[in-house]
């Protein structure tokens, strides 16, 4: 189905990030053209820790994460609850689809998930094929290990244009399949939290990595049933080092913690504004100068390679 934007309005965005690690330029990138998006228009800039794995994330990267925004001056103006905090909001949501008897166990271990003989996409990425979704109880009662939960998704595709990508469509039953939404742990999964964070939050736009890109169909799948209003979204290309490497947080000479040692935020600001397309030339900026200049029209759309940085280190 054609799916239609939110109605303007008040504008309100979010940077999101996981707090497993310091920040490195792939993330600045995503969260400094989110910043600029809100701020170019005045409206509201929110922050949220999405901390789900608690496994991987702690209270020291949060705090990081925090001190290198103010570094950037990329300032928000509401840090709403982390996701750690809120399984009991997701708790009604997942209710609600019980409710409307979307919900069934699944006790597929990964194994057969990742089977070679189950259906995958050109990608690698597995498509699941509704294995436990007609199960009748006498067969449900006969698996001894706890299942997850999940959602039934319809046939057809769900389309959008994106700010960056254009015109994107993903078929939900033949790319995807019935989603989960809580793992066997009991641990929500990031579709449901962040469609319920975003909702709920009054979240009118979201920007985030290219890589994302595929699950804004799933939130819009969810933003339907739960009756929120489907925001703008704009994927931002990855971030590439100068030898064609996606950066991550593996790259720890491209993470926060060594830059703000070796250059200033108006320097790095600059860089990542001459990738964007925003400057003809890496130059000293402060992320408010940029803002009044700033234009999605003006955001390259294709991998960006981060060059002139060695520049001012």
């Amino acid at each position: 189905m054609n799916v239609k934007n939110a109605a303007p309005g008040p504008c309100v965005g979010r940077f999101a990030p996981t707090p497993s690690g310091r920040m490195h330029l792939g993330n600045v990138f995503a969260a400094l053209l989110a910043w600029l998006s809100v701020r170019s228009r005045g409206g509201v800039f929110l922050l949220r820790m999405e901390d789900l794995d608690t496994q991987r994330t702690t209270g020291e990267y949060a705090r990081q994460i925090r001190e290198d925004l103010q570094w950037l001056g990329l300032s928000w103006d509401l840090e709403t609850p982390a996701q750690s905090l809120r399984s009991p909001v997701y708790d009604r949501y997942f209710a609600l689809l019980q409710e409307k008897g979307l919900l069934y166990p699944c006790y597929c271990t990964r194994s057969q998930l990742h089977s070679v003989n189950a259906p995958h996409l050109s990608d690698g990425t597995y498509v699941y094929p509704g294995t436990c979704r007609d199960l009748t109880e006498q067969q449900r009662r006969a698996f001894s290990r706890d299942p997850a939960w999940r959602v039934r998704v319809p046939e057809g595709s769900w389309c959008f244009t994106d700010r960056v990508q254009g015109e994107y469509c993903l078929d939900l039953s033949r790319e995807c399949g019935d989603m989960v939404v809580r793992r066997a742990d009991g641990v929500y999964v990031y579709q449901l939290a962040v469609t319920v964070d975003d909702g709920e939050s009054g979240v009118t736009e979201v920007v985030r990595g290219m890589d994302l890109l595929s699950s804004a169909p799933r939130q819009m799948y969810l933003q339907e049933l739960f009756g929120f209003p489907h925001p703008e979204y704009a994927h931002v290309p990855m971030l590439l080092s100068a030898d064609g490497r996606r950066l991550s947080k593996r790259d720890r000479d491209m993470d926060l913690g060594y830059l703000r040692t070796r250059m200033t935020a108006e320097a790095l600001i600059g860089v990542l504004a001459a990738a964007a397309g925003l400057m003809e030339t890496p130059q000293r900026i402060s992320a408010g100068e940029l803002a009044s200049r700033f234009s999605w029209e003006m955001v390259r759309g294709t991998g960006i390679y981060l060059k002139g940085l060695e520049e001012f280190l």
